[in-house]
């Protein structure tokens, strides 16, 4: 998020597609590989229901986080969004949350039991942290993380149950493992730093290394898992996107579509050629901030932080295209 999303989150407190029926069409737009994009979901802006991270269930419906209104929702295959959890205030109201001034949920993943671990950051050493949320239960921290920083990406490595975490004001990339417990600084340095505003965005797990965007610098870096499970020497990947958000891998390759913010597009990133716009504003994207990949269906999550139109979850199919 560029740095003039901070007064907005301050003063805010496919019919043919696997999965999520869509709930209203849109003007197609897309470039293949992706196309009939269709919105899913429509959430609740005026409640705060800001959609920051996506991530899928087996039957293909979708659980997300939700920033600004501090909640983990399920979006039913009917396009329903209901409420599994809403995390509490810290006493100050979240006012003293590094960057944005206000308590957020951010990041989110799911293991095989249907558990949700998300991430939560309110200026406030007794809530800041990587969470778990049990089926029917209620959230529990399982590793707390320092309140001085905005957790932003979550990742899951599948191999060792590892969580990655991103720090978008302290530019940090923690490590913490698959029951929790300590975090551990994994990765840090100027290029997961923030110029303006937020540094380490985005982060995925993929071909043993991790992928983290950097939204001000507009980069994404790829750093390597060594043997000892310590983080190698990273590379920039892709360079020039605008406020790029989060990211994810379309399964050929390192090939990944990118979600650009300000521009409310997604980009399709192929090593070796340009990068191309392949969904935009007329496809219904508002403030572009998560993608999931699921099979030959793309989730796209929109949260309209600067548009203050409709956030919303859209998805669209995913070709064998270039």
């Amino acid at each position: 998020m560029p740095k003039h999303l901070v007064l907005q989150l301050a003063v805010t407190t496919a019919g043919a597609l696997i999965g999520l029926t869509a709930v209203s069409s849109t003007a197609e737009a897309a470039v293949p590989p992706l196309s009939h994009p269709r919105i899913v979901a429509h959430f609740d802006r005026p409640a705060g229901q800001v959609a920051e991270s996506v991530i899928v269930r087996p039957n293909g419906s979708a659980d997300v986080g939700l920033i600004l209104s501090r909640q983990v929702a399920h979006v039913t295959l009917g396009g329903r969004v209901e409420v599994l959890a809403t995390m509490p205030l810290p006493a100050d109201g979240g006012v003293n949350t590094p960057g944005p001034g206000s308590a957020a949920v951010t990041g989110i993943e799911r293991t095989g039991d249907g558990s949700l671990y998300f991430l939560y950051s309110a200026g406030d050493a007794s809530l800041t942290g990587l969470w778990k949320l049990r089926p029917g239960g209620k959230p529990e921290r399982v590793a707390a993380l320092p309140a001085a920083s905005f957790l932003n990406g979550l990742a899951r490595d599948d191999r060792t149950g590892d969580f990655y975490i991103t720090d978008s004001t302290q530019g940090r990339v923690w490590r913490v493992g698959s029951h929790g417990g300590t975090a551990t600084l994994w990765a840090a340095g100027e290029d997961f730093a923030p110029t303006h505003f937020f540094g380490a965005n985005g982060v995925k797990v993929h071909n043993g290394a991790v992928w983290v965007s950097n939204l001000d610098r507009g980069t994404i870096l790829r750093i390597p898992q060594t043997e000892r499970g310590t983080a190698g020497p990273h590379q920039v990947m892709a360079s020039g996107l605008d406020s790029v958000d989060d990211f994810a891998f379309t399964g050929r390759g390192d090939q990944l579509l990118a979600a650009l913010n300000i521009p409310s597009e997604v980009a399709l990133i192929t090593p070796g050629k340009a990068n191309r716009i392949v969904l935009d504003e007329s496809d219904g994207l508002q403030n572009t901030t998560a993608l999931a990949v699921d099979g030959e269906t793309v989730y796209v999550a929109s949260g309209a932080l600067t548009t203050g139109g409709d956030a919303n979850l859209l998805t669209a199919h995913l070709g064998h295209h270039d």
